[in-house]
């Protein structure tokens, strides 16, 4: 099922998500949600809170792959990269953001196995991004040269 993209304003994008407890059905419908609404957004990347799920799951599609990051934590970090970014959440805008050039993170996946991923260039850039909407964070509170994509 495709859901509604929360945007910017919205409270639950401020929140600070809980880690997933139930690896369940529940869980298994809110991450084939979260992919075929990506999809649809032509996006690389949907967190839980993104959707009005305050829960500590991600989705990412990038080149390298597919993955479904549920409860992921950050190892290391390593190196910078600094490049455009934009967000579902905030529609018609872009800035420059600074992120790590490679990290590690670990995560459960939808059965509650354990797993870990390195991650460089753009498909790091699309987890730290995402795993920045875990706490609150939206990519307009890192950026420099905010602007509509329109200019």
């Amino acid at each position: 099922m495709i859901r509604e993209i929360l945007q910017v304003g919205s409270p639950v994008l401020r929140e600070k998500c809980k880690p997933v407890e139930r690896f369940d059905g529940e869980l298994c419908t809110l991450l084939d949600d979260m992919k075929e609404t990506l999809k649809k957004a032509n996006g690389a990347g949907l967190a839980a809170p993104q959707v009005g799920v305050p829960l500590r799951v991600v989705v990412v599609d990038v080149e390298e792959g597919y993955f479904e990051l549920v409860n992921p934590v950050f190892v290391w970090q390593k190196g910078e990269q600094t490049g455009p970014e934009g967000c579902l959440s905030v529609k018609g805008k872009s800035g420059i953001v600074c992120r790590p050039e490679r990290v590690k993170v670990v995560f459960s996946d939808r059965k509650g196995d354990r797993y870990s991923l390195v991650a460089r260039g753009f498909c790091a850039r699309a987890v730290c991004h995402e795993l920045d909407h875990l706490d609150g964070i939206l990519y307009t509170d890192k950026a420099k040269n905010i602007r509509d994509e329109k200019e």
